[in-house]
């Protein structure tokens, strides 16, 4: 079939099109996003939502010499289209396919990698700065929406764009629910009439008239100032962008191609900042996402036409368990909080908001304030558990340290998304927060073998009275029968669970197929007690050292990085008490890049599926 799409190699092939064609162009790449995302899964409602506004961009700019950089990257979808990877689109998110996020290494149109919000205005404002000093003249645009202007470091580099007055393009992508009641057709035009071009030629023009006239043109000028303030105040939405020395443009509709590009065209002409305020609907072109747009901002496979998941794994998901467990807790107890960072769907906070409204806090994408909210919050008597990413908890590790572990604040830290995580790419994999967590002075580091674990340790966290993080992974539980009651794990203990000459420790998520590797040695003659570890710090030292006797086998898992990991908490113990006469393993993951795939498949890769861990510890024996 010769469609519109089959046409575009690259988007200078976008010049060649008229507008009907680009309209057409969008439905047919609306229709590619959600099929492939149907079957991989994928960020469907951000994608659906600027598709006309990804088009006017490269109909406008060169993005081979301009500088596009999308902000999170969740919606550079149909960027990945007609940037020649239209033909590779199937393998979104697949093992050695394209990741869901911009990727540098993967195509030369994609200048920064980005899969965490509000960092695209600090590089952007760089690069212009950078352009500014080589005396070059390309273009830099910033995409920005979904909420990174929460994010503090958005408003860090606002200021300093204000500052610096650089030449620099920022597009705000806004969701049509979310603009306020005063963007409506008055708003519109006086928007158009302060910010546009055209505006602007005529006061400059008047301007000039009105000086050539003696005694009353300046003071004329002087009140149509006032004049243009009183309105701008009144009516003008971006006004705060203004105050800040950025020029505003908007609100724009973002689905019509036409006024996009005319806008885009403008906002080069300017020297200078200019902020354009694009109208978008999350879920475009597709009812159940437009009707649902949450559901399917991250959705698993489905089926277009019911829009249900095609999963035939009915088990729960941990984050569910999670969220579930944090509501059984706040029942029994009126001073335990919830604090998420514009996750209330992906930690599982969703049941806790609606059944605890007054005690439910979405801070936005603002994991720094997150922390540092909680801390209030537990210096005045209450029990806030921050449910959070083990990748965006990074952005908060100047709290966690300064304003958490040193003032020994009792804080839950909920981390999910831990270990190796599925789909997302590298900047999605929680393989670090074993590291920066556990040399932190006061913290407890917890990890469940299983989704029963997972409650007691909740339990647990709330009555140790330090800052506790309990990690867990993405995905779906193994499917242990739970407690009734929940129960006060005591602290720094861990459990055998098989005994055995020589030890095998385990952390958390990797504990099961621990066991499971430890049966297959048995026929190799190699027998294995396996412990659960429960915690990375405080260690179980009188457990651990009972086994580590002259001459025996110490053997660490966890799913994380072993530098400085779970693996080198036990390490350091051996050395401390001056036990040098056994032989050490640490098995984990190595401080690299990791691939796109399947937890499964990545797994199997860095050889931690019981199979992998069989085979290197009978490496390790030597068998």
């Amino acid at each position: 079939m010769n469609t519109i799409l089959n046409r575009i190699k690259s988007p200078k092939d976008l010049k060649d099109c008229s507008m009907k064609e680009l309209s057409l162009l969008s439905k047919e790449i609306r229709s590619l996003i959600i099929e492939v995302v149907s079957k991989n899964g994928g960020h469907l409602s951000p994608n659906l939502g600027v598709v006309e506004m990804t088009i006017a961009l490269h109909y406008v700019f060169d993005a081979l010499e301009d500088k596009i950089i999308w902000d999170v990257g969740h919606q550079c979808y149909t960027h990945k289209i007609l940037t020649g990877r239209k033909d590779q689109f199937s393998t979104l998110r697949q093992l050695d396919g394209l990741c869901g996020f911009p990727c540098r290494e993967e195509s030369e149109y994609d200048i920064y990698n980005t899969g965490h919000a509000s960092t695209a205005l600090s590089a952007a404002l760089g690069m212009a700065v950078a352009r500014d000093k080589e005396n070059k003249e390309h273009q830099v645009v910033a995409v920005v929406g979904d909420g990174s202007l929460t994010g503090g470091v958005a408003w860090e580099a606002l200021n300093q764009i204000g500052h610096l007055r650089e030449k620099l393009i920022i597009v705000l992508n806004y969701n049509e629910m979310s603009i306020s009641l005063n963007v409506g057709a008055m708003s519109k035009y006086l928007s158009y009439l302060v910010s546009g071009q055209h505006y602007l030629r005529m006061k400059d023009h008047a301007k000039t008239i009105l000086k050539a006239i003696p005694a009353v043109g300046w003071p004329m000028i002087k009140a149509g100032r006032a004049i243009e303030e009183v309105i701008k105040k009144t009516f003008f939405p971006g006004l705060l962008f203004e105050e800040l020395g950025i020029r505003y443009i908007g609100p724009v509709q973002g689905h019509s191609i036409g006024s996009l590009i005319e806008v885009f065209k403008d906002a080069k002409a300017h020297e200078g900042p200019v902020l354009i305020l694009c109208v978008t609907k999350k879920g475009k072109g597709y009812p159940l996402a437009e009707s649902n747009p949450a559901k399917y901002h991250s959705a698993s496979p489905f089926d277009i036409q019911t829009g249900e998941s095609t999963s035939t794994d009915k088990r729960t998901t941990y984050s569910s368990v999670f969220g579930k467990t944090v509501v059984d807790l706040a029942d029994k107890d009126e001073k335990v909080m919830a604090i998420t960072a514009a996750m209330p769907d992906g930690t599982g906070l969703r049941d806790f908001s609606q059944r605890f409204p007054d005690r439910f806090f979405d801070v936005g994408i603002a994991e720094q304030h997150a922390v540092d909210f909680a801390t209030g919050l537990a210096l005045s008597g209450y029990k806030p558990v921050v449910a959070i990413y083990s990748t965006f908890l990074q952005r908060a590790y100047d709290q966690l340290y300064h304003d958490v572990c040193l003032m020994d604040i009792p804080v839950v830290f909920g981390l999910d998304r831990s270990g190796i995580v599925p789909d997302d790419g590298p900047t999605h994999q929680g393989i670090n927060d074993i590291v920066y967590l556990r040399h932190l002075p006061n913290m407890i580091v917890m990890a469940p073998k299983d989704e029963n674990e997972l409650r007691h340790m909740l339990k647990s966290a709330l009555s140790y009275g330090h800052p506790v993080s309990v990690r867990f992974p993405k995905g779906k539980v193994i499917g242990v029968d739970q407690d009734g009651e929940l129960n006060v794990i005591p602290l720094g203990k861990g459990e055998v669970l098989k005994e055995g000459k020589d030890l095998l420790i385990a952390f958390g998520s990797l504990v099961h197929p621990a066991l499971e590797a430890a049966a297959k040695l048995e026929d190799d003659g190699i027998e294995l007690a396996v412990v659960n570890a429960r915690f990375a710090k405080p260690l179980d030292e009188d457990l651990i050292l009972s086994y580590a006797r002259s001459g025996s086998v110490v053997l660490t898992v966890e799913e994380g990085v072993t530098a400085g990991g779970f693996g080198s908490a036990v390490r350091e113990l051996l050395d401390r008490k001056k036990i040098f006469d056994i032989r050490f393993k640490s098995i984990g993951l190595p401080d690299e890049i990791y691939p796109l795939g399947k937890v499964d498949q990545v797994k199997k890769m860095f050889k931690l599926d019981p199979d992998g861990l069989a085979q290197q510890i009978r490496q390790f024996y030597g068998k």
